[in-house]
């Protein structure tokens, strides 16, 4: 009813009613997590404004991809920093209820159409997507936005440098030095990652973005 096996590919796809379902547990886990949050930290209308426009424009540039690499991945136009950004904004508890609602958006995107296994899923898409969220944990701290950003980047490119190694070893190149094949994963999901990384990192640093992020984000503390 949710799945679909297509046999040529030993894979699992979503059908349509798979597709509303993922929509529907993301919405409840986001909602219950905003719920359960704002509790804690009191969650305010504007800091759910800013998080679902942050959301909004990661998922719009995740479709902006400089670079597509061959089994996934792609160097994207910054929409790891509004992910991200979230977290830096409100700290950790908000930062990982956005990031994961953003991991099932990206599930919905594009892995839905192609799965192996549920570990498989959580490695390359709700783990990985929800570890921007520790972004959050460098929220108000000196040079914060740009220490959490990569800090963030990191662990995503480990969860799927993992799932590589789990799932994806079969599909590396012929020509891949064999004596370097333990490193493929990391070799593969990292260079997209760091690529996008040190774009994001040189687009921040010059003077009118950086204090264009400075006021919005005192914007978005109500500060």
């Amino acid at each position: 009813m949710f799945f679909n096996y297509v046999e040529e590919d030993g894979a699992y796809a979503l059908t349509t009613g798979g597709y509303v379902l993922s929509i529907i547990i993301m919405v409840a886990v986001f909602v219950i997590g905003i719920i359960i949050a704002g509790r804690r930290a009191k969650i305010t209308t504007r800091q759910l404004t800013f998080s679902a426009v942050s959301l909004a424009l990661a998922f719009v540039l995740s479709y902006i991809k400089i670079v597509q690499m061959p089994w996934g991945g792609a160097v994207t136009l910054l929409s790891m920093l509004f992910v991200t950004v979230v977290g830096y904004f409100y700290g950790p508890s908000v930062g990982f209820i956005a990031a994961f609602a953003y991991s099932m958006l990206e599930f919905i995107q594009d892995g839905g159409a192609y799965m192996l296994s549920p570990v498989q899923v959580c490695m390359d898409y709700l783990f990985a997507f929800t570890a921007l969220g520790v972004s959050g944990f460098f929220s108000k701290k000196k040079n914060g936005l740009l220490t959490g950003y990569i800090c963030a980047i990191l662990l995503r490119g480990l969860f799927h440098s993992i799932g590589g190694y789990m799932f994806w070893m079969d599909y590396m190149p012929e020509d891949f030095p064999a004596s370097l094949s333990a490193i493929y994963p990391i070799v593969y999901n990292y260079s997209y990652i760091l690529a996008e990384g040190v774009i994001t990192v040189i687009v921040i640093s010059i003077p009118a973005v950086k204090k264009a992020v400075e006021t919005v984000t005192r914007q978005a503390r109500g500060e």
